[in-house]
């Protein structure tokens, strides 16, 4: 598009702001066109830190999500991401930034969802049994129509 913008006649500097890009950028991707041809306006490959995380560190990754954390000896049922990313670094020795390792578990197709807390086996059976009924019972009742003595809410006279 920078290209023919310029090639209609305008300035770079016009291109440049209509882009919202720098105009290095465009005299950058000028003098790419120019001497490489449209192959030269490809995306390239980025600089930065290579990965640190390689196949077998997210084939253990993958064993490990679907483990129960208790099996392997933790206090806790179920993992976070900052629990898996200390494990991670214990059993492989890569070590990661919490936020580099929430791209890799994006990567992976891993999204966090919030656990459900369940508390029906502290619960005594027979006891919830006897609540459901009671509660059955007064969905069942009907409303009494004299004014409630508990209400904090009177009537000014």
């Amino acid at each position: 598009m920078a290209l023919r913008l310029l090639h209609l006649g305008h300035s770079p500097r016009a291109v440049a702001e209509m882009m919202k890009v720098h105009i290095a950028s465009i005299y950058h991707w000028r003098e790419r066109w120019l001497t490489e041809g449209i192959n030269g306006l490809a995306n390239r490959p980025k600089s930065g830190r290579p990965a640190n995380t390689n196949q077998a560190y997210r084939s253990v990754l993958a064993e490990v999500i679907e483990q129960d954390p208790a099996e392997l000896g933790y206090g806790f049922t179920f993992w976070t991401a900052g629990r898996l990313l200390a494990h991670m670094q214990k059993v492989t020795g890569i070590r990661l930034s919490v936020s580099r390792f929430r791209v890799l578990l994006k990567g992976c197709g891993y999204v966090y969802r919030q656990p459900t807390h369940d508390l029906s086996d502290l619960q005594d059976p027979k006891a919830r049994e006897a609540a459901a009924e009671w509660l059955d019972w007064l969905k069942k009742t009907p409303v009494s129509t004299k004014p409630s003595s508990l209400s904090l809410w009177t009537k000014r006279p």
